[in-house]
């Protein structure tokens, strides 16, 4: 993500729920600044809870100065004092409309690791993007961008897929949701509805939803291989007591639980038959689902879920499974 900021010509947007103001981040703050002091179009969007505690006036006024054009999503105000609850949960990079990368990454020291100190990396998956998906993605951007200022002018945005030449044969889309819009949500309950050999899923923050819970169940119920890898240890303690507390009924419906047992599994993936795959920002609890602005990328092309299924078996050699005690 860096080296494709550092290799812009004309603009890079960039959007992110948290940017620390560490090391990692001041590496991103001076390839941005650089750039913008280069005459690149640098436009950025952060989200307000997530920065908050990570980073402050001190890291974003010198981007300003250079000119970057900054803006912040959701900061609190008086006359919505329930605003806060609406996050933008986003983690996406587009450069000149040529390449763009979709994850679960934010940027800061967690998801580098320290291997002096003997700290592993966050696990965490994301996809990087080349053809004419690009412009849902830049469209995802300039509409998040207008609803926190003026819009991007028209002629800096592509608008047509076919102007940018295909770059592969994968079959995707991306998913660009936003509060109240549970387009994911459908598509999560729909996709434990037509499964018929496997639904493999990673997630950080799981707190299912009675009606997705027993969609997995009746999933597994029918014969459907349902997996789900969720951390052992979090950066949100209370998360882990808030998951666990609904393991039970999973189990006992069939599904299978594992806990990664590294430094935080941070990823939100699904893969489903081998055929299907999802990956971005999305959790599998309401707030992602149903309250914030998310971006995700849906590929329907057995190779690259092929490889996502690859990937899930290596994370389960570094997995413990939990089982029901008898």
């Amino acid at each position: 993500m860096a080296g494709a900021i550092r290799s812009a010509e004309s603009r890079v947007h960039f959007e992110n729920y948290i940017i620390h103001s560490d090391d990692v981040g001041e590496q991103f703050a001076e390839a941005l600044a650089a750039q913008a002091r280069r005459g690149v179009r640098v436009r950025l969007i952060y989200d307000w809870l997530g920065a908050l505690g990570a980073t402050s006036n001190r890291f974003w006024n010198p981007l300003r100065q250079a000119g970057v054009q900054v803006r912040v999503c959701n900061p609190p105000r008086l006359d919505s004092p329930l605003g806060w609850l609406s996050r933008d949960h986003r983690k996406m990079l587009s450069v000149d409309s040529r390449i763009a990368f979709v994850s679960g990454l934010c940027v800061g020291r967690p998801w580098v690791g320290d291997p002096i100190r003997g700290i592993e990396p966050w696990r965490d998956t994301g996809v990087v993007i080349e053809g004419p998906a690009i412009v849902d993605i830049e469209q995802a951007f300039a509409t998040m961008w207008a609803t926190l200022g003026s819009p991007i002018p028209d002629e800096e945005l592509p608008h047509e897929r076919e102007a940018i030449p295909a770059a592969g044969d994968v079959a995707l889309r991306v998913m660009a949701s936003m509060p109240t819009i549970a387009g994911v949500y459908r598509l999560d309950q729909l996709i434990a509805a037509i499964a018929r050999r496997s639904i493999w899923l990673t997630d950080p923050y799981f707190v299912g939803t009675t009606s997705y819970v027993e969609a997995l169940k009746a999933a597994a119920n029918d014969g459907v291989d349902v997996r789900l890898l969720v951390p052992r240890a979090s950066d949100i303690p209370m998360m882990r007591a808030v998951s666990r507390a609904g393991f039970r009924g999973l189990l006992e419906g069939g599904v299978r639980i594992f806990e990664w047992t590294g430094s935080m599994v941070h990823a939100k993936t699904a893969v489903a038959d081998g055929r299907w795959a999802r990956v971005g920002s999305t959790n599998l609890n309401l707030a992602s689902w149903m309250g914030n602005w998310e971006l995700d990328v849906i590929a329907e092309d057995e190779p690259f879920s092929q490889k996502m299924e690859n990937m899930y078996l290596q994370d389960l050699a570094h997995s413990i499974e939990i089982v029901s005690a008898r």
